[in-house]
């Protein structure tokens, strides 16, 4: 298997940090022009 070096911007620095620090949930990615904004964890889900 061939192996790429990618490159990654501060905010994707950000979003792997987040996604890695997140024990359980739901996160919601905002991407504009190919690069995440923002990002939105889910707090409550209320399944009736």
């Amino acid at each position: 298997m061939k192996k790429e070096n990618i490159s990654v911007n501060e905010k994707e620095k950000k979003l792997i940090n987040l996604i890695r620090s997140t024990e359980y949930g739901e996160i919601r990615i905002i991407v504009q022009d190919k690069y995440p904004i923002r990002a939105e964890e889910i707090k409550k889900s209320i399944k009736l």
